[in-house]
């Protein structure tokens, strides 16, 4: 676009943590490099602390330089989304980009929408992480409906979501982006050096689980595979990889420690299970020979984007958006959710070797960039009627 426009941002942002506040400040930071003027608009309150598995919802990391943070928006306050709303149709932004991953958002979120749009001038683009969420609780589909009828178009970082959005509105305008590469946690690294930060040792075959710790994302079926490769190895000389679990649970760990012990595999499991902070990621990433994604069920990945990044293979389930972007052979391997497939596919990768995948995963990450999303968001702008 030549001319310069005024975008806000609503979604997660420092002082906030995790994924969906480094996608929205890169997101940010890509809009001002063409030009723009950007202010992102997060949450003085995201969630009550009852709702929030986790340590803590901040992030102890410097704000981001160069980007405009409003701390405005009360998840649970009804008056302050009346507050935020007019603010925002005064300031009369071109767009509204607003992030959707949870149903307990629709309320806050689509009250606020419906006020700033009282301007007639601003659209509104949501960029939709889910629309069917892992959890399912009472009220989701009434949340995430009002908060869609207030959303003008939508953005999907999988072809699931996508279709998930037929269920509530066949007509909105909604278009597919995969996943941009979350190209802001530094540069790549050497394995040594990674390793010498987390006193791995170089010799050392590692397979990584990366992120939040939650059912969905299947680390109870990894282990199930790691007891397989230790008692199919038991036997033999050949060695083991060792598991890197980095991330913070966001459930009891209680179960997930006892089936490390249940299943004899203390010695190839390594727990680095606190929150990994930004500045941190690199060396986890470096560190590992590949990624290994044993989800149940999944739309998309913050961690697939992350590891085309720092050009590490992935190993991935069959289901959901996750197939689709690590083409089996080439930049990965696709195994069915359970254990002695992804047991299977663990050999086989060690069997192949990481420069095996390395020509196609550089190939293959040039389709991730950021400018990709920001032209998307600005050809479904001008294709709402207003």
């Amino acid at each position: 676009m030549s001319d310069r426009k005024k975008i806000v941002i609503i979604g997660p942002a420092h002082p906030l943590r995790g994924g969906l506040a480094s996608y929205d400040e890169r997101l940010a930071g890509e809009f001002q490099q063409e030009g723009h003027e950007v202010i992102i608009y997060t949450f003085s309150l995201q969630y009550p602390n009852f709702l929030f598995p986790g340590t803590t919802q901040y992030s102890s990391e410097p704000a981001p330089q160069n980007l405009t943070i409003q701390i405005k928006i009360n998840s649970i306050n009804p008056f302050n989304w009346l507050q935020v709303g007019n603010e925002l149709k005064k300031l009369r932004p071109e767009i509204i980009i607003v992030r959707y991953w949870l149903p307990f958002m629709g309320p806050c979120l689509g009250t606020i929408l419906r006020h700033a749009k009282k301007n007639h001038y601003t659209k509104v683009i949501c960029i939709a992480d889910n629309i069917i969420p892992h959890e399912k609780r009472t009220g989701d589909k009434a949340f995430t409906g009002y908060f869609l009828k207030a959303a003008d178009a939508c953005i999907t970082m999988s072809e699931k979501v996508l279709s998930d959005l037929d269920l509530f509105d066949k007509n909105k305008p909604a278009q597919f982006v995969p996943h941009p590469l979350y190209d802001n946690f530094g540069g790549i690294i050497s394995k040594e050096e990674a390793r010498k930060k987390l006193a791995i040792n170089n010799e050392e075959l590692i397979i990584l689980f990366f992120g939040f710790i939650r059912p969905y994302k299947g680390l109870d079926i990894l282990l199930e595979s790691m007891k397989i490769l230790k008692n199919q190895n038991s036997n033999s000389k050949s060695q083991i990889p060792k598991l890197l679990i980095a991330g913070e649970f966001y459930e009891d760990d209680k179960p997930y420690l006892q089936q490390i012990k249940d299943n004899g595999i203390d010695d190839i499991v390594i727990l680095k299970t606190n929150f990994i902070p930004d500045s941190e990621v690199k060396y986890y990433l470096c560190a590992a020979d590949c990624v290994v994604q044993p989800y149940r069920n999944a739309t998309q990945s913050g961690v697939t984007p992350l590891a085309y990044h720092f050009e590490k293979p992935m190993i991935v389930t069959n289901v959901g958006g996750l197939p689709s972007l690590v083409p089996d052979g080439k930049v990965g391997l696709v195994a069915e959710p359970d254990p002695q497939s992804i047991a299977e596919k663990i050999i086989q990768y060690f069997q192949l070797g990481e420069n095996y995948f390395l020509p196609h995963l550089r190939s293959e990450k040039e389709k991730y960039k950021w400018s990709r999303i920001t032209a998307a968001i600005f050809k479904l702008a001008d294709d709402i009627q207003k």
